[in-house]
């Protein structure tokens, strides 16, 4: 089910959103200023984010920033300011859509669904199979020659994200960000712990690992072909 997080300062706009949202499947959080709304979208990784500027604790646009420094989730500002110069401010901040109050439910649903259908992972390839194991990113689950490898949520967001990025440094700050939150950053050796756990698991040799590799003093690199 597709999650969407509201954020809006108004309780009977919250409400209305939240109603016509959920009446078409979707499952909603909603919260009214910028601090729950990092919260909610570190813990509860939405979808797609709907975002009033204008909130009691904080810019909107800081929000975005905030967002942006850990998630590429698409964000649809809600906004009366209509301005050319504030529209453009929102999107250079990282937003992806922009709608101005007053507004109809029928439009902002229409570009809620467009701009899901552009975050799509339409061309990623859902599977990716290695000599020693394979994981299935729809079914959220890796297999080796001797079936389903039992992986706890944490390390299946670990090898989730670095499957996602093949061949590429992933800094250990982004991991940490990505799967812990925004708060999280310096806890390296939370990365150590999963990583090794993770090795025992997938790895043909942990201790000389061929596909979780460790980049030092900069982060993990995910080599899908090193055991070809």
């Amino acid at each position: 089910m597709t999650r969407i997080l509201c954020v809006e300062d108004e309780p009977s706009l919250r409400r209305t959103l939240g109603a016509n949202l959920k009446a078409r499947g979707y499952e909603v959080d909603l919260v009214a200023d910028g601090t729950q709304a990092l919260a909610s979208a570190s813990t509860q990784r939405p979808d797609l984010i709907i975002l009033d500027l204008g909130l009691p604790d904080m810019s909107g646009l800081d929000v975005i920033e905030s967002l942006r420094h850990w998630t590429a989730t698409p964000i649809i500002v809600l906004s009366a300011r209509d301005t050319e110069l504030d529209k453009v401010a929102a999107l250079d901040a990282g937003a992806d859509d922009y709608v101005t109050k007053p507004f109809g439910m029928g439009e902002l649903l229409a570009r809620l669904r467009a701009t899901l259908r552009r975050h799509a992972p339409s061309s990623e390839d859902p599977v990716i199979v290695t000599e020693h194991f394979t994981v299935d990113l729809v079914a959220s689950r890796a297999t080796n020659s001797d079936g389903e490898v039992k992986l706890t949520p944490t390390e299946w967001s670990l090898v989730e994200y670095l499957v996602r990025n093949p061949d590429r440094l992933v800094t250990s700050r982004e991991i940490l960000q990505a799967v812990w939150g925004p708060q999280y950053g310096t806890e390296t050796n939370y990365l150590r712990v999963h990583l090794t756990h993770i090795r025992r698991k997938l790895e043909p040799i942990p201790a000389q690992p061929r596909y979780f590799r460790t980049e030092v003093g900069m982060g993990y690199r995910f080599t899908p072909s090193q055991g070809r």
